[in-house]
C-alpha cells in the first residue's frame, strides 16, 4: 500500500489510505475509503493537535471541506519522540478522489502552527480496460 509522508515543524505525518469494499455500496455510488494517520513528533518541543481541516475531492468534481476539533474525538498532546495513530474514513460518490489538509497544533508556550497533511489519492475498484480499444493510449495501459 502507498504511504504519503510530509513533515512540518518537526511533526511528521504519514497517511496510508485504503478502499473498503465491505463498507461500500458500488451499485448505489457509495465508495468508502479508510485512512490511517501516524503523527510523529521529531522536534524538541511537545505539540497538541487542536483542529483538523480536510479538503476532499472526487473525480466528479465535487469538493468538500471538513473541519473540526481534534481527530476522532481526541486532541492528543505528542511529546518529543512520541507518536499518535488514528484511523478514520470518508465516503465518495466516485471510485477515485483525493484528500489533503492540515492540522493546527499548539506548543506549550501557546504558539500555534499549521502542520500540512500531504495530498493522497483515493482509488477504488478498477474499471476493466477495454481490450478492443486501439491507438497508443490503449497500448500504454496494457504494458
Amino acid at each position: 500500500m502507498t504511504q504519503y509522508v510530509q513533515e512540518t515543524e518537526g511533526i511528521l505525518v504519514r497517511v496510508q489510505p485504503s478502499f473498503s469494499l465491505a463498507r461500500s455500496a458500488l451499485d448505489e455510488g457509495r465508495y468508502v475509503f479508510s485512512y490511517r494517520v501516524e503523527l510523529e513528533n521529531n522536534g524538541p518541543e511537545s505539540g497538541q493537535l487542536l483542529f483538523r481541516h480536510w479538503y476532499i475531492h472526487d473525480s466528479a468534481g465535487e469538493d468538500t471541506e471538513v473541519e473540526g476539533e481534534g481527530v476522532v474525538g481526541e486532541q492528543p498532546c505528542i511529546l518529543p519522540g512520541d507518536q499518535h495513530r488514528y484511523e478514520s474514513f470518508c465516503v465518495l460518490s466516485t471510485p477515485v478522489g483525493s484528500m489533503r489538509g492540515h492540522y493546527t497544533f499548539e506548543r506549550s508556550d501557546g504558539r500555534r502552527f499549521v502542520v500540512d497533511i500531504p495530498e493522497f489519492r483515493l482509488q477504488g475498484p478498477h474499471t476493466p480496460v477495454d481490450l478492443g480499444a486501439s491507438g497508443p493510449a490503449s497500448r500504454e495501459l496494457m504494458h
